[in-house]
């Protein structure tokens, strides 16, 4: 390789890094790129038998009415009847449900005191977010998209009586739920707990157990994985915990959620476990404590030294993939694919981190696309250079036909074909030659073979080989040509009248002139690769070409001599002289001849 192609090399791989880098960086695709990774990822997997829901579904509505018309008397009923028995008491109850009305005085403070006789109850409150421009340290303004503007909360006396929680649910900007907030923390430092964190803090210190936060982002946010779909935890109506049809026994140092079950309360949203269903806000409520117990949480992959390292491994895949030929390069293309895209992914979702699935993959695919079809594209202008080259040493029928015909094999042998095989040769050029400078033999031989080549092209024939200051050419060989034996002769005669101009432009530069002596013959001869195995040469032989040879060996300059079965060919379309019977040298018997006077 040479140092421009090297440096060309290492520029595309450069640039390939930075490209990638930059599309990694903005996250190109990120809303296909998270749907794949929840597809990959979010698996059902419940581990946590601890967790219950009583449902405020349909059932209990038919018996109650809408919740808003419910005396909190009903509540403190459920408080107390859970709580009846402490053997077989829950650890926390929790009401995803906002207590923020005062409704009838009795009731408002019947459900407050049984919440502070029990002392295990954790109620949600609400807050409004807006996004906000704040200063930094250095002056800089960022938006800060989780400021408190407003806050719902339950009434006072309840207030006071429970653990609070807020119940917002985090929606992405695709509309899934996939991420939740720990905690906010306000301007008097006072630390307010999300309704899941609330629920996962009182559990464990109820337990003795310490209270440990997951990696948290700059709004203390964390990822964290579904246990299941809709229907996945122990689900009861509240009617039945309420008529005793259900034993509150069962619920025994559970953590047990009260919340909307149905569609008419308006509390649903779509998990990224399943995209296809909606998943109400108490169940996911349900999940993420599970996933703060069982520390099925992950934080997103540091997005600068993601973009880094797929920068890094697109232009590794490029400088690798170069060198390789096609079924090397496409195996290691699909390895590369599977292991970094979902393989990696998963792997990584499994220690806690998020991953994309699809950018670098795509990036892999396009570079071996890329590179496939510039190999495609250069491996066609190498051949068409190659082509182009050969054409100026061999017939460029031979030349086009082992290129492009895929049934070609350029094998040694031949095959017997009828043909019409022309010589020329010039005549007086090496007495010419003594008296003229190299370069001026080289200029005037080159002026006649190109004469005679392209005399030989435009009718159609196979330009066979030089020999010294001699053109021999073969008709209807390697391929079919119509009227070939009258081309050949065509040939002659146009070679003819194209020397006259030649020989008068040399007269007047150097004095000299020289001319042609043709012999054409016909007949059948071997036609093929003839040599061997590392060299070959397409060409014909057998009398009828040793003829050809003879007869413009005894043509004198200008002359055009043909033999009989030539003669006969064309004698309809050309004017003779006949010159009788020649000998001829290596053979027997004389040949009949012609000269052509006019074609």
């Amino acid at each position: 390789m040479t140092k421009k192609q090297t440096l060309r090399t290492v520029l595309t791989a450069f640039l390939i890094a930075v490209v990638t880098g930059l599309l990694c960086w903005a996250q190109l695709g990120y809303s296909l790129d998270v749907m794949v990774s929840d597809a990959l990822c979010q698996r059902e997997s419940v581990t946590n038998k601890n967790i219950y829901i009583i449902a405020i579904d349909d059932k209990t509505l038919e018996e109650y009415g809408t919740i808003t018309s419910w005396s909190r008397e009903l509540s403190a009923d459920l408080v107390r009847l859970l709580n009846g028995n402490a053997q077989t008491r829950p650890s926390v109850i929790v009401f995803d449900v906002i207590f923020s009305e005062k409704g009838d005085v009795a009731g408002d403070a019947s459900f407050a005191q049984a919440c502070r006789e029990t002392g295990n109850v954790v109620t949600a409150m609400s807050y409004r977010f807006k996004e906000q421009p704040e200063y930094d340290e250095d002056g800089r303004v960022t938006f800060n998209k989780y400021y408190v503007d407003g806050v719902t909360m339950p009434y006072e006396a309840l207030r006071e009586t429970t653990k609070q929680g807020y119940a917002n649910t985090l929606v992405g900007t695709d509309g899934y739920v996939r991420r939740a907030m720990a905690y906010i923390d306000d301007t008097e430092g006072q630390r307010n707990y999300s309704l899941a964190s609330q629920a996962y803090k009182t559990y464990q210190e109820s337990h003795g157990a310490s209270v440990e936060w997951p990696a948290l982002d700059k709004d203390n946010q964390y990822l964290f994985s579904y246990s299941g779909k809709t229907g996945c935890y122990s689900t009861v109506s509240l009617i039945d915990v309420m008529n005793g049809t259900v034993n509150p026994a069962i619920f025994a140092d559970g953590i047990v959620f009260v919340g909307a079950y149905a569609v008419g309360m308006q509390d649903s949203y779509i998990p990224a476990i399943s995209h296809g269903t909606q998943m109400y806000g108490v169940e996911i409520q349900a999940n993420i404590v599970e996933a703060l117990l069982e520390g099925k949480t992950q934080q997103q992959f540091p997005n600068g030294l993601y973009a880094l390292l797929a920068a890094a491994l697109a232009a590794v895949f490029y400088l690798v993939i170069r060198r390789m030929k096609i079924i090397p390069a496409t195996v290691l293309m699909i390895l590369c694919v599977v292991a970094l895209g979902p393989v990696f992914a998963v792997f990584m979702y499994g220690r806690g981190f998020v991953t994309p699935v699809i950018l670098l993959p795509v990036v892999l695919v396009v570079i071996y696309a890329v590179h496939l079809v510039s190999g495609y594209v250069q491996e066609i202008m190498r051949r068409q250079k190659v082509v182009n080259v050969f054409k100026q040493y061999v017939a460029p029928q031979v030349v086009e036909k082992i290129s492009k015909d895929r049934d070609f094999e350029l094998v040694l042998g031949g095959e017997n074909r009828h043909i019409a095989c022309l010589f020329v040769d010039i005549r007086g050029f090496t007495t010419m030659s003594e008296s003229l400078k190299p370069e001026e033999v080289v200029e005037i031989l080159n002026e006649y073979l190109s004469l005679t080549t392209h005399s030989i092209l435009q009718n159609g024939g196979t330009l066979d080989k030089f020999v010294g200051d001699a053109t021999m050419a073969v008709f209807n060989a390697p391929f079919d040509l119509e009227d070939y034996i009258y081309k050949a002769v065509r040939t002659a005669w146009d070679m003819k009248a194209g020397a006259d101009a030649v020989t008068e432009k040399f007269e007047k530069r150097f004095g000299k002139s020289v001319g042609f002596g043709i012999g054409v013959n016909c007949g059948e001869a071997v036609v093929g690769n003839i040599g061997c195995d590392f060299r070959m040469d397409y060409t014909a032989i057998g009398d009828t070409v040793n003829t050809a040879a003879r007869l413009e060996s005894n043509a004198k300059r200008g002359q055009i001599l043909i033999s009989k079965e030539v003669y006969e060919a064309v004698k309809d379309r050309v004017e003779v002289t006949p010159i009788g019977e020649i000998p001829l040298k290596g053979k027997s018997q004389g040949v009949f001849v012609y000269q052509v006077d006019k074609v």
